[in-house]
């Protein structure tokens, strides 16, 4: 049963719990506001008694009823959460007859509780909103486009509802908004996708889904920040599906991801590492130009998480190529692996251990 906050807790102007009480000299307690409101407009009289006051009345501070306030909320439970009725917005947001407002305004009042709020979500996803949700992501209009995503990723957030988004249709639509979308609209479509990509079936799915992996490489080429950002995680999630894996380089993300990675981008050097795990990904890399050299700069420069797989992408492409083992020799590699031998962190060093072995297997020629 919830406790019933006492009337004297209350300031008798504003009827508001009070947050700073002072009492005036007429011996009744207000909030501070709203008596200096009062008396600011000219009055000088107790609202309560009117009785007249001073000139300059005094507002003396009651602290012993702002402690008893203090303590009082800080022992009452806190007031629960008010939740909007699913079907309502259901309703509103299915309607033809709903304006765009009321339909942004819907989904607006969804994405907080649903990111906090896991009970929430769950009764979301149990109403049958995502339906609704996913028309909303086909609207021509950016702005409720864009809070439509916002709401399935947050949905996406339990790993319980990445299958059965993905069994609703919402594949064909994110995709659809990775290709049309604003700018903002297409980042977020590019971290959804990585969402559904946490469930190991679903990277299948959307790999072999039309356009998806290359609006991923689209984004990558031609997004914003965020956008290039977002592609590449989307990317290092999918391609540790093999098929995946050549769906990207097919569609040209190598030299996209290399220049990435020249300038520092260290998840590009991630997705680098999966790609060269497959024959046409090694094929790529092996034609161009330098790009042992960008690789040599990651290890010289990069952060550990970098160089580790850099590491990796060297030891894909040594293991299975003499030209690129002479290469390597080249950069001198086998120097700087034997740095990386000490290292403290153990994937280097056997990355390292490996790429070590694999260039010394070159035989010189004269």
């Amino acid at each position: 049963m919830a406790t019933q906050l006492p009337d004297d807790f209350k300031c008798p102007i504003s009827l508001e719990i009070m947050s700073d009480p002072v009492i005036l000299s007429s011996g009744h307690t207000f909030d501070r506001s709203s008596i200096q409101r009062w008396l600011d407009t000219g009055n000088r009289t107790c609202p309560i008694t009117k009785l007249p006051l001073p000139q300059h009345p005094s507002l003396i501070p009651n602290h012993a009823l702002r402690s008893l306030i203090s303590n009082f909320t800080l022992s009452s439970p806190p007031k629960p959460e008010s939740l909007p009725e699913p079907q309502a917005i259901i309703s509103i947001l299915t309607s033809p007859f709903s304006s765009i407002d009321s339909k942004l305004d819907s989904l607006n009042q969804l994405n907080p509780l649903s990111k906090r709020n896991p009970a929430f979500r769950q009764r979301l996803t149990d109403s049958g909103v995502v339906s609704a949700v996913l028309n909303c992501v086909g609207s021509l209009d950016p702005n409720i486009k864009e809070s439509a995503l916002s709401l399935l990723l947050n949905l996406s957030l339990d790993d319980d509802n990445k299958v059965g988004l993905v069994a609703e249709g919402a594949i064909a639509r994110v995709v659809s908004a990775l290709q049309g979308g604003t700018p903002n609209c297409k980042a977020l479509a590019a971290t959804m996708l990585t969402s559904l990509a946490v469930v190991e079936v679903n990277k299948g799915t959307i790999g072999a889904y039309p356009y998806a992996v290359r609006g991923l490489v689209t984004l990558l080429r031609d997004g914003n920040g965020r956008g290039k950002k977002e592609a590449a995680t989307a990317l290092y999630a999918l391609c540790s599906f093999p098929d995946n894996q050549r769906r990207a380089v097919e569609c040209g993300s190598v030299p996209i991801l290399v220049e990435m990675a020249d300038s520092g981008v260290e998840r590009a050097v991630e997705v680098l590492s999966l790609l060269a795990k497959c024959r046409e990904g090694r094929e790529e890399m092996e034609r161009l130009d330098g790009f042992v050299g960008v690789l040599v700069r990651v290890l010289l420069n990069g952060s550990p998480r970098g160089v580790q797989h850099a590491l990796s992408t060297l030891n894909s492409l040594c293991s299975c190529n003499e030209g690129m083992r002479w290469q390597a020799k080249r950069e001198e590699i086998e120097e700087i692996c034997l740095g990386f031998l000490e290292d403290e962190n153990e994937k280097i060093r056997r990355n390292a251990s490996s790429l070590i072995q694999a260039l010394q297997r070159c035989q010189l020629t004269g």
